[in-house]
């Protein structure tokens, strides 16, 4: 096979890849209930004028299964990981004992397992329309290289059945996330 088909076959595969990565990255901060403690890692804190993650400023440790404990490594920093946390997306309100600060997590609700499902199936629905963009940009660049007579019409045809071939695979890993999530959402 032309090598030039095989770097847009590589390429589409490895961004193909990094989309289905993404959504189990995104997957991991939406709660399920269980404390976890990657559930704080995308928590940036102002530290010396710039923001930094917050793993980089504090240890995060579960503590029972509903509650999470955050120990900065400076003392002077604990009101500001703390604010951090409140202000964070993830609706957490960390109460401060000392030389560690707690996170409760809230019980879920019928009705919030349900939003969270909605926020899955759209992040899903997304992370598919990327892959597609990804399919439509190689068959593209596959297209432009038989115009300008670097490949031949059946290597594009070849060519094209492969990326649509990594393309469904990209989506049914995507639905196998999905399903996976839905089910630890539901579950009580």
């Amino acid at each position: 096979m032309n090598e030039m088909i095989d770097m847009v076959n590589s390429d589409a595969k490895e961004r193909m890849q990094k989309s289905v990565d993404t959504l189990k990255a995104d997957y991991v901060k939406i709660r399920t209930g269980r404390a976890h403690t990657s559930l704080l890692e995308h928590v940036m804190v102002p530290y010396y004028g710039s923001d930094v993650p917050i793993t980089q400023v504090a240890n995060i440790n579960v503590i029972d299964p509903r509650t999470l404990g955050v120990v900065p490594f400076e003392k002077p920093m604990m009101s500001t990981v703390e604010k951090s946390i409140r202000n964070s997306d993830l609706g957490l309100n960390p109460t401060n004992v000392g030389t560690i600060l707690r996170v409760p997590l809230p019980p879920m609700t019928e009705e919030r397992r349900r939003d969270l499902v909605k926020v899955v199936k759209h992040e899903a629905e997304n992370a598919k329309v990327a892959v597609r963009n990804i399919r439509r940009d190689a068959n593209h660049d596959l297209k432009t290289m038989l115009k300008d007579s670097d490949i031949s019409k059946d290597e594009e045809h070849n060519a094209e059945e492969d990326i649509q071939k990594l393309t469904n695979d990209s989506i049914s890993k995507i639905d196998k996330i999905l399903a996976n999530k839905e089910t630890e959402l539901m579950e009580i």
